[in-house]
């Protein structure tokens, strides 16, 4: 039993800094070409007739602009390919910082496309920051997971989908006509999403690298005690030391588990089968679909055009709303008739919690232990972002054939998601992660073999201003 766990500066400063250099990219990018979009295809227009004298034809624009939104989740498949080579090799917090790579190099291509008059540079400049993100909402959740004691892993696991839905509504904000949303505004809005790399890059360095991979993966035990002592405010942390040397000995005999050797696994079959449901449940209930096709939606729904921003950033508003307030809405299809008894829809689309939002991803850390994790994110990072790729690619042709009803498919597959969690996937708050593999255990028909490890007496529920304090940075 570990004492009374509170949030520390030093917790709750490397929570926010890799959120915001992370995260909050993701969010900004999934909804940063949406307002825009106008004045993009007129660019991409004008440099066509520039370089051939000739418009450009309705349905290469089309092409050019599906590869425009389309190269970012296909980049975020690729970045979660990543995944597991790299925070086996550099750590959580260094694939953070490596990643910035992926982030500050696109935005500066981004912000020069205009100038140089090339469409071309803002479709690869896409891909690039997808690989970003494809990174980031693996790496993130892992590291986090890993910093944060039992009793916050839950708070904490749902910071990172806090600063995604607010980077999807800075860019909802941003993309307002009066701001950047405008003909001469979207080259720099589609650059600014360096500034949090560039940040991240310059403050993350002073905070701890994950415990659990020196302690487990470099067997540095004096640094993992002294980065846990940082992250828990005081000198006592034998009782988490001695879990992790349990978990570490646990799991000696599996070795550091590959894609291949996870996949192949009895033990973990369950665990595997549960995040690649919950990823596409995530990704497949359409939510991104709104935020690439925001303005076309309500378009079609009505709105009327001087209207559709505002729409589109109260949709984002919405979504930071319920994030905070851990309040899950499905997407919901509201079916009105205006004035000419015609039908038309407005959509209000949160994925806060269950089956989306932060839950897939924080489940990832709790499932797996240490020599399964970085496989496990590698796998449920590439069906996430398949599946995102999917919508973006699928949802206009879905649209035009369906039109309003289309939203009833993303419903029913919210539906079975949700029938799915309930029935297999158990509870898993305040338990630690060789408590969690212990019932997944049960349900794989296998037996967790726990090494012969001496733990220390159970300690009382004392505050820890109580225990013997370190520095807080």
């Amino acid at each position: 039993m570990f004492p009374w766990q509170r949030l520390t500066p030093v917790l709750a400063l490397a929570t926010l800094i890799s959120a915001f250099g992370s995260s909050f990219q993701y969010g900004y990018n999934v909804a940063v070409v949406n307002s825009p979009s106008s004045f993009m295809q007129q660019f991409y227009n004008t440099t066509y007739l520039e370089r051939t004298g000739r418009p450009i034809e309705e349905n290469f624009l089309t092409l050019l602009w599906s590869l425009s939104v389309s190269m970012y989740p296909l980049g975020g498949f690729f970045g979660s390919l990543m995944v597991a080579p790299l925070v086996n090799k550099l750590g959580r917090k260094g694939t953070l910082l490596f990643n910035n790579i992926f982030s500050i190099v696109p935005a500066v291509m981004m912000g020069v496309s205009e100038i140089a008059k090339s469409y071309e540079i803002i479709i690869v400049a896409r891909f690039i920051v997808g690989i970003c993100a494809g990174l980031s909402s693996n790496v993130v959740p892992m590291y986090l997971g890993e910093l944060a004691p039992k009793n916050l892993r839950g708070a904490l696991g749902i910071v990172p989908q806090l600063f995604i839905t607010v980077g999807i509504l800075s860019a909802q904000v941003l993309g307002i006509r009066n701001i950047l949303g405008n003909n001469t505004g979207w080259t720099l809005m589609l650059g600014l999403t360096g500034i949090p790399a560039l940040l991240e890059l310059l403050l993350l360095p002073f905070f701890p690298e994950s415990p659990r991979y020196m302690l487990i993966q470099k067997g540095d035990k004096n640094t993992a005690k002294k980065a846990l002592q940082r992250l828990r405010g005081w000198d006592d942390v034998d009782s988490e030391m001695a879990e992790m040397h349990l978990e570490d000995e646990s799991e000696k005999a599996d070795g550091r588990l590959s894609v291949l050797s996870l996949l192949s696994q009895r033990s973990l079959r369950w665990q595997l089968v549960s995040i690649i449901i919950m990823n596409m449940g995530q990704q497949l209930s359409g939510v991104n679909a709104i935020y690439y096709y925001a303005d076309n939606i309500y378009a079609s729904a009505g709105v009327e055009e001087n209207h559709i921003q505002f729409v589109t950033v109260g949709t984002g508003a919405v979504n930071v709303f319920m994030t905070i307030s851990a309040v899950d809405m499905s997407p919901l299809t509201v079916t009105l008739w205006n004035d000419e008894a015609s039908l038309m829809s407005l959509v209000v689309v949160d994925h806060t919690v269950c089956p989306a939002g932060p839950i897939p991803s924080l489940m990832t850390t709790e499932m797996f232990r240490q020599s399964a994790r970085s496989s496990a994110f590698m796998v449920a990072g590439s069906v996430h972002w398949l599946s995102n790729f999917t919508v973006g690619l699928v949802f206009p042709f879905l649209e035009r054939g369906l039109g309003p009803y289309s939203f009833i498919l993303f419903a029913i597959i919210c539906l079975v998601t949700l029938v799915y969690i309930w029935l297999v996937v158990p509870e898993t708050k305040n338990k630690t992660f060789l408590e969690i593999s212990q019932m997944f255990a049960k349900r794989n028909k296998v037996e967790i073999k726990l090494a012969d490890v001496d733990l220390p007496p159970k300690e009382s529920k004392e505050r820890p201003e109580d225990a013997g304090k370190v520095a807080a940075l």
